[in-house]
């Protein structure tokens, strides 16, 4: 992290593990009966994703996607490109796709016009974190964790230019003063 932030906890292990149950509890009513399919978005999924699939108890299957929107940058940039795919038949199956946080929602919009393209039975997506105040488009989370309207966050996935990811907590990066 660079030597001019501070980082403010936002998140505790605790409440974090609470969040995951929550949304696995969900899945789990919302897909009972079925199986499903997990599509991480890489590389800031990838703990939740692991946590919360082992919570999930219809069964599932993971893939991954890697899908660039931001540029070394706290801030978002131009348009989500797709630069790795599933390789999942995701035809005739219920996907829900994993992100660690939704901004301003042009990846996940972009992500549900990909998969929608793979005719699956149903495309649903679940964002441990929702920053709902920075939405550009009318992108729809159907299984929403911590909603949060401020702060760039790293820790638990999320990084700044590939710093942070490991911490188990979410940190609200702040300028030193």
């Amino acid at each position: 992290m660079k030597n001019r932030n501070v980082l403010r906890t936002k998140y505790t292990v605790k409440q974090i593990r609470r969040k995951i149950l929550t949304l696995a509890r969900r899945i789990n009513h919302t897909y009972a009966g079925s199986e499903v399919v997990l599509v991480g978005v890489l590389k800031g999924s990838l703990f939740f994703l692991a946590d919360l699939a082992r919570e999930i108890e219809v069964p599932v299957t993971i893939d991954f996607v890697r899908i660039s929107s931001y540029r070394d940058c706290t801030a978002p940039g131009g348009r989500a490109c797709l630069t790795s795919d599933i390789e999942t038949d995701v035809t005739g199956r219920h996907v829900v796709v994993i992100e660690d946080i939704v901004d301003t929602g042009r990846t996940i919009t972009a992500l549900r016009r990909h998969f929608e393209r793979k005719r699956p039975l149903s495309v649903s997506f679940c964002a441990l974190v929702d920053k709902r105040t920075r939405r550009e488009t009318g992108a729809v989370i159907e299984f929403p964790g911590f909603r949060t309207n401020t702060g760039f966050l790293v820790g638990y996935g999320m990084d700044l230019a590939e710093a942070g990811r490991e911490l188990r907590q979410i940190y609200e990066l702040r300028e030193k003063n």
